[in-house]
């Protein structure tokens, strides 16, 4: 715990609007009645929903970059760095694996790639760039990691299906979790034995992360305010133009993670980060960005407990008078929202009914200075 002290307000509510529209898509009220933008796409393309990963892992390079500055400059050594990245690292990924686990913990079944996973690794691995490498030699990583995985996925031969297939089944990333992760990935994944935050896919992934960085590296120049929105929107649009060229080659595909998808989703994060940092930084319109910026400011809490009382809801059960099972979350939604707002719209106000009791809890601890860090 800590106080809250010269933070960017963009970066927070940018932070919380995405975390609370990971709990909105993460958390309808049935799978089956969800509006079409809130879904993910099938497989190659995407969808608003597909922002919202990219978004994040964005926000954490910005987020480093203004906190490893900081450390530098009041005289903290690289070891000590690189202690604390180790440390946060393990905890970040252990909750990951917690929340997987929970409540049942089948550890023989238990699924080891996650969101909170990949977004440790993706952490520690752009740490150690930041950490080590020069401006210069930070991007020469990015584009290193970007060109090997669309290298390798694309001549690397999988047996029995050859090289660059890009299915569900037979593409590499599916080869090398089946393989090495077999028994722990995803059973909701595309094709068995694949996992969509894989072992392979998480390279493309540093990269957006080190976009984040190089971000955040940016706003901190001494340049003028107007001159790094220009820069954040020039970026941002050169990113969407090679994305689109890109997916030409290799398509946009967040299951897969591809480079073009990482380039993509960069540049529409730089765009909207842009418009949040134009008005809500430079213009001064900050009211209205509260209920963001108490998310924010905890993102990681209200994360792991939206991510525990859903499992609660679901596996909560009981007996019927007819011999049926109902869990309490089907309880819930059928009569609280179903029988009167419909299936697809009843579906979409349960998460926001969550979002808001989130909201006020997650408010008491921003009233009370309290911010829980890793």
């Amino acid at each position: 715990m800590d106080n809250q002290s010269n933070r960017l307000i963009s970066l927070d509510m940018f932070r919380g609007f995405t975390i609370a529209l990971m709990i909105l898509v993460n958390n309808p009220g049935s799978w089956s009645s969800i509006y079409a933008p809130l879904r993910h796409a099938k497989w190659h393309g995407w969808t608003p929903t597909d922002l919202v990963f990219p978004f994040f892992l964005f926000i954490v390079g910005v987020a480093m970059s203004f906190s490893f500055s900081k450390r530098i400059a009041r005289g903290d050594l690289k070891r000590q760095l690189f202690g604390k990245v180790v440390k946060r690292t393990i905890i970040i990924f252990a909750i990951g694996v917690f929340l997987g686990l929970f409540p049942f913990f089948n550890f023989s079944e238990m699924r080891i790639p996650g969101v909170l996973q990949r977004i440790a690794i993706c952490y520690f691995f752009a740490s150690l760039v930041i950490l080590y490498a020069n401006k210069k030699y930070q991007i020469s990583w990015t584009i290193f990691l970007l060109l090997i995985y669309w290298i390798l996925i694309k001549t690397v031969p999988v047996p029995g299906f050859g090289a660059g297939v890009l299915e569900p089944t037979g593409n590499l990333c599916w080869y090398i979790d089946s393989n090495l992760l077999a028994g722990h990935t995803w059973g909701g994944a595309p094709a068995p034995g694949f996992d969509p935050e894989g072992i392979f896919s998480t390279i493309p992934a540093i990269a957006t992360v080190l976009f984040g960085v190089f971000t955040g590296d940016w706003i901190r120049t001494s340049r003028e305010p107007y001159e790094k929105v220009a820069g954040l929107f020039v970026a941002g649009n050169s990113l969407l133009i090679m994305g689109v060229i890109m997916n030409v080659w290799l398509p946009i595909n967040k299951n897969l993670w591809t480079s073009t998808y990482s380039v993509f989703m960069a540049g529409m994060a730089l765009n909207f980060f842009a418009v949040c940092y134009w008005i809500i930084d430079i213009k001064g319109y900050q009211r209205w960005t509260k209920p963001f910026v108490v998310f924010g400011s905890n993102a990681i809490t209200v994360y792991a407990l939206s991510g525990l009382i859903a499992k609660i809801t679901i596996y909560t059960k009981w007996d019927l008078a007819d011999g049926s099972i109902i869990s309490l979350k089907t309880f819930l939604y059928e009569n609280l929202f179903r029988f009167w707002a419909g299936d697809y719209f009843g579906s979409l106000l349960y998460p926001i009914t969550w979002i808001l009791i989130y909201l006020g809890l997650m408010w008491i601890l921003y009233r009370k200075r309290i911010f829980i860090k890793i």
